[in-house]
């Protein structure tokens, strides 16, 4: 795309401000910011005009779950399937690790960020960790797929080097970066971050299978003839992953996906529920349950709408290989998005400026046709770090480590 073209193209979508800088860029700089402009997806662009959309949700219903009691009493049986998967080479995993460590004061990966007390213990490591545990149970190992952002893949990919990939073998991890989408303010107008780049952010947790696609992994998955993908994201320092029996539960269940779920603390927990949508299982968020709904109970006692998802989820192949062609919902975020505005000022905005457009994993699992909730046992697989202190902080995941025999 040469400067006319570029031009034309962002008169007709009025947004010819990207240009306002072009003469005083380097001709390294022009070739970056035209690429740019060549590669926006003008779809989700266009998506800001309809952000006060209103979006009415299907019938919802609760979803039954292998509840924690009857996962123990079928784990043999459950973990001698999911062995066997694993065995045969049919099981792959997906860290999802775009993110920085911002909101812990920590401006990485959040993946290395250091989780020990006494010790040096990465949350990336920890990670590598209980996968291992796994896999040396399995007498075998899993390829890794680890999914990065612009902002972090050096970082992350270096970091990974350096500590000899904590002891997985490296011919088994490779990593891509995940699609970035543009930002824009409340008026659709394209935010830029500086004078030769548009403002990107990453395109959501959703958006993992479609990077995998476009960063050329597909080929390593086909030519690996793997049948499952266990999903799941880097803040989790106890979650278990490539686990045999979540495994061996969801392929006896006959379903095309599984979900490891925890039995919520309370009915204003902040996490999304498990459950079906107009016949097909879905996801309601926290915010997004009336009290009635939240606080609704069984004859026993239990929450109707008791399972809390984790973000572990097992895909099977070939329904991730049918969602390829069809579009997701976009979720239209307000956020605090830095900027340079049209004078060439950097502006660090104190409150929401504009939108951030992502998909979301929670859509993936309302598009196949059937899940599995899996209980776990929220102290031995549920230690989410996710604030600076406090509830799902570094020092509340610590605690649950310690609990668990972890050395700190």
């Amino acid at each position: 795309m040469n400067y006319t073209q570029a031009y034309e193209l962002l008169k007709h979508k009025g947004q010819t401000h990207i240009l306002d800088f072009f003469d005083s860029l380097t001709e390294k700089d022009r070739q970056r910011l035209l690429a740019q402009i060549e590669h926006i997806d003008w779809s989700v662009v266009e998506a800001a005009g309809r952000k006060n959309e209103t979006k009415s949700r299907g019938k919802t219903e609760p979803l039954n779950a292998i509840e924690a009691a009857e996962m123990e009493r079928k784990k043999d049986a459950f973990h001698s399937l999911g062995i066997k998967a694993i065995r045969d080479k049919k099981v792959g995993c997906v860290l999802l690790a775009g993110g920085q460590g911002t909101r812990l004061g920590f401006d990485k990966p959040k993946g290395m960020l250091n989780i020990g007390i006494n010790r040096k213990l990465y949350l990336f490591e920890m990670l590598i960790c209980n996968l291992m545990k796994n896999t040396r149970d399995a007498e075998t190992t899993v390829p890794l797929y680890i999914m990065t952002s612009d902002k972090n893949h050096e970082d992350t990919v270096t970091f990974f080097q350096e500590h000899n990939f904590f002891g997985y073998p490296k011919e088994d991890i490779s990593f891509f970066i995940q699609e970035m989408v543009p930002c824009t303010d409340f008026h659709g107008k394209i935010l830029m971050e500086n004078p030769s780049a548009i403002c990107m952010s990453p395109n959501g947790n959703g958006g993992w299978y479609t990077s995998m696609q476009n960063a050329g992994i597909l080929e390593d998955v086909k030519k690996r003839g793997l049948e499952w993908m266990n999903v799941f994201s880097v803040d989790n320092a106890l979650q278990q992953i490539a686990d045999p029996a979540f495994i061996g539960a969801t392929i006896d269940s006959g379903c095309v996906s599984g979900a490891k779920v925890v039995r919520k603390a309370s009915p204003d927990e902040r996490v999304g529920v498990l459950c079906l949508e107009d016949g097909r299982p879905s996801i309601v968020e926290y915010y997004e349950m009336t009290q009635e709904m939240a606080n609704l109970r069984k004859p026993n006692g239990d929450l109707v709408y008791g399972f809390g998802v984790t973000l572990n989820y097992l895909f099977r192949v070939d329904m991730l290989n049918e969602m390829l062609g069809a579009n997701m919902p976009l979720h239209i975020v307000e956020k605090k998005i830095p900027y340079m505005d049209r004078e060439g000022n950097y502006i660090k905005p104190d409150k929401p400026n504009g939108y951030k457009f992502e998909t979301l994993v929670l859509d993936m699992v309302h598009m196949s046709h059937s899940c599995i909730p899996c209980e776990v046992i929220r102290d031995k697989e549920f230690a989410p770090i996710k604030n600076a202190s406090g509830v799902d902080s570094p020092e509340s995941a610590r605690k649950l480590l310690a609990a668990n025999g972890i050395e700190l």
